[in-house]
């Protein structure tokens, strides 16, 4: 080991500014002066807690989480009412709602119920044809809904030709 190359040790003096505390450690330096020590420290007395609430963070906090609460409750109600639409909101002319009606379909997830079955179980009801069904599935889509994609009977027959 090469001499007088490492530093000189001593048992140093620290003293806290804040709280005038004093103690020995090791050091390089022979006296250390620090801003705040472990006796003055919020984090070591315990008065952190005391500090967040007098603050208000704490408050804070929980009036966010609720809020959150709040929105996501507000999104699901949101989601609920889009769900029960009367089957008259698609706008549809009157003879083919009322024969939506007449076999039972009086809302919107009853008619995408009927939808998913295909279009053919659509046009098979009476008094509901193409035109309505297209119109349909474009207000459907408008108003923000996932509107299965079947092939309809025209389309495949060209694709088959």
């Amino acid at each position: 080991m090469r001499p007088e190359i490492h530093p000189v040790f001593y048992e140093a003096k620290v003293s806290c500014a804040s709280c005038g505390t004093t103690w020995t450690t090791g050091s390089t330096r022979k006296e250390l002066r620090v801003d705040i020590c472990s006796n003055c420290h919020p984090f070591y007395t315990g008065e952190h807690s005391r500090l967040l609430d007098i603050e208000g963070q704490v408050d804070r906090f929980y009036k966010k989480v609720k809020a959150a609460q709040s929105h996501v409750e507000e999104k699901k109600a949101r989601e609920n009412a889009k769900m029960d639409r009367p089957i008259s909101e698609l706008e549809l002319s009157d003879r083919a709602t009322n024969a939506l009606i007449k076999i039972g379909i009086k809302n919107v997830p009853q008619f995408l119920a009927k939808l998913a079955g295909g279009e053919e179980a659509m046009l098979a009801i009476e008094g509901f044809g193409r035109k309505p069904l297209i119109d349909a599935k474009k207000k459907l889509k408008a108003m923000g809904f996932n509107v299965p994609e079947t092939e309809s009977a025209t389309d495949a027959t060209t694709e088959a030709a």
